[in-house]
């Protein structure tokens, strides 16, 4: 994200300072940070919603997460407790906002007790190699009959092409019709062109644009009303429609693509910070990710409901989403540590009955976001590095290294 891009920077922006912390013993901070007012607001949400949030996990994680930032420690570490208490897969070992806890015994107990009970995952391996390494990409799609990858990129606003033997090219040259950062990608089916979403960068327009099978900009739309605005990931459905996530806005679009109109979705809670979003193979159900979980829409008459995660489960912070045969991928950050998903779900879409965990605690997910399916594999983006760049500036040039493609077989589970 994803800010806070794709909700995959959440982990960044609330996490990454704590320097005003004089004492992680202390309860509370003796200079508060810059951002404390917006962040006590967004607690006061959070915390006045939490009866309407199904998964208590996720709330509570978040919320420790937010009093961690705000210096309050021991408030965070009850939190966290009771949030590892119930079993869900929370990780707060790699969490930027909780490592101001590092010095508390019981923050250490916490991690080895959930390290013991959710051991390093590794069924991925690389499959391309792109060797600029100041991408800093956000999305990822595949022309399936093609064999074509495309990635966006946030720092030189761009897209690549990556054909099935790993040969790489410019799509969208850099900084051609004032493209903002790249985040969300997606192709048409129908005629091979590319769908993107833009944050707001510099300029503060975060766009839906559209171009051809070779790159050349067709049509552009910005973000509908009064900011802020990051669209984020979108999804198309059929010929008429796509649905988009706008993270800085917490809101969801359906775009006519007939009429050019963005019309905001009903969710039945409160969304913070939505993400992922796709839709099943039919096209009747939509499933929108955010912090707390996932929401599906019954498109033939919106109607909006949770998606149980099911006992010892959490579809809390996923960033790429995509339907697999009645199942749901995911590529998720809202744990603490990053991890590949895929939920299978009830016949109706409404419950996962079970979950496997696809890659987990290797260096095949340093920091990926989004992927895309092709066949029976899940192509991802491994280390995208964002945590490395700030107002689109590199932080540490002595980081930065090649980006790589993971790919992990979807047939056998």
């Amino acid at each position: 994200m994803r800010e806070f891009k794709a909700a995959a920077l959440l982990l960044v922006v609330f996490g990454l300072s704590f320097s005003h912390i004089k004492s992680q013993s202390q309860t509370a901070p003796i200079h508060a940070p810059p951002d404390a007012a917006v962040v006590r607001a967004e607690v006061q949400e959070i915390e006045d919603s939490l009866s309407k949030i199904p998964d208590r996990g996720a709330a509570l994680f978040l919320l420790a997460r937010r009093y961690a930032h705000l210096g309050e420690l021991q408030k965070a570490l009850a939190l966290l407790k009771e949030c590892i208490a119930l079993d869900e897969g929370f990780d707060p070992a790699d969490s930027p906002a909780l490592q101001a806890l590092k010095s508390f015994p019981e923050f250490r107990e916490l991690v080895e007790q959930v390290q013991r009970r959710y051991p390093p995952v590794h069924l991925a391996h690389v499959a391309f190699t792109v060797p600029e390494k100041d991408l800093f990409p956000e999305g990822l799609a595949v022309d399936w009959p093609k064999h074509v990858f495309y990635m966006g990129s946030m720092h030189r606003k761009k897209i690549i092409r990556i054909t099935e033997a790993g040969e790489i090219s410019d799509f969208v040259k850099p900084d051609l019709y004032g493209l903002m950062p790249v985040g969300g990608v997606k192709v048409d089916p129908a005629d091979h062109s590319v769908w993107a979403a833009t944050d707001p960068g510099e300029n503060n327009r975060s766009e839906l644009v559209h171009f051809d099978a070779n790159g050349k900009l067709l049509e552009r739309y910005s973000a509908p009303g009064p900011g802020p605005h990051d669209l984020n990931d979108l999804v198309l459905r059929h010929e008429s429609e796509i649905y988009i996530s706008d993270t800085s806005a917490h809101k969801a679009y359906r775009f006519d693509r007939r009429s050019h109109s963005f019309k905001t979705l009903t969710f039945p809670r409160l969304i913070l910070y939505p993400n992922g979003i796709t839709v099943s193979e039919d096209g009747n159900l939509l499933y929108v990710a955010d912090m707390f979980g996932v929401i599906c829409i019954d498109l033939r008459n919106d109607s909006a409901r949770e998606v149980g995660p099911g006992k010892g489960n959490t579809l809390a912070g996923i960033d790429g989403l995509y339907w697999y045969r009645n199942s749901l991928l995911g590529v998720q950050y809202g744990t603490g540590s990053y991890r590949i998903i895929r939920c299978h779900l009830s016949p109706d879409g409404h419950h996962v009955t079970s979950t496997e965990i696809l890659e987990y605690r290797t260096p095949l997910v340093s920091f990926p976001t989004t992927g895309a399916i092709s066949g029976e594999d899940f192509y991802f983006i491994s280390n995208t590095g964002i945590a490395n760049l700030k107002d689109d500036k590199v932080i540490d040039p002595e980081r930065l290294e090649s980006i790589h493609i993971a790919v992990v077989p979807l047939k056998e589970y």
